[in-house]
């Protein structure tokens, strides 16, 4: 389904990540960990088409070849991004900033669908969206990542700034798309959430490479790859 390959990118001809290459099979989750600075946001940057980064070198296929696509042309293709900090548009209403995204022919997620998973959201329909909160800020960009239909979700650092009962309120929705079917690649600082989220962990290290991968379970028995990559 989605396959990353040899991927090389940075920024000023500074490679922040280097080789990374993986795949997803339809309806997996897989998370990124790695300290702040090892390269986890410029890899969802380069995956979703935004620029900067630059890429250097290497390609990302999701059915067809969309390393050099546009951003909205690759959620038209079929990824949908939750990006770090929410940057929901504060100037337009919760229902406004879910009718304005891109949408793909046949999709089955509509703004009726979004409030049914986030009923906080149809209460703020016609809030502007600089006066939710942070939990509810983060519902709609998540809400208006799924109006796109994506093949794949992806999420950067979805956790940021939340509070504890809000993540777990948010976590529990996320794992419900899980149950779901639906594709999801998680950039995350926050080791449970990444585990409960995903079937399958990579961890970006030194020079921006992957030096651990493996089961997101193996990480509950023997967490000693936390220990020595993360340091936690």
């Amino acid at each position: 389904m989605l396959s990353v390959n040899g991927l090389r990118a940075g920024y000023g001809g500074a490679p922040v990540i280097d080789d990374i290459s993986f795949t997803m099979e339809v309806g997996e989750g897989v998370a990124i960990l790695g300290r702040n600075g090892m390269g986890k946001t410029t890899l969802i940057r380069a995956i979703c088409g935004l620029r900067p980064p630059r890429i250097e070198r290497g390609t990302v296929h999701l059915g067809e070849d969309i390393t050099n696509l546009s951003p909205d042309r690759i959620a038209r293709v079929g990824i949908g991004l939750v990006p770090q900090g929410r940057q929901v548009f504060g100037s337009l209403t919760v229902a406004e900033n879910l009718s304005i995204v891109p949408r793909r022919d046949g999709g089955t997620w509509s703004i009726e669908r979004v409030y049914d998973f986030f009923p906080r959201l149809e209460e703020r329909a016609d809030s502007y969206a600089r006066y939710l909160s942070g939990g509810e800020q983060q519902m709609l960009a998540i809400g208006r990542a799924l109006m796109t239909d994506p093949k794949v979700l992806v999420m950067d650092e979805p956790s940021e700034g939340l509070a504890p009962a809000v993540l777990r309120a948010i976590r529990e929705q996320l794992q419900s798309l899980r149950l779901m079917g639906l594709t999801v690649l998680v950039a995350e600082q926050n080791v449970d959430l990444a585990i409960a989220l995903s079937d399958r962990v990579l961890i970006i290290g030194e020079h921006g490479r992957i030096v651990w991968e493996g089961p997101s379970r193996s990480l509950v028995s023997d967490p000693a790859p936390i220990h020595t990559h993360l340091g936690l």
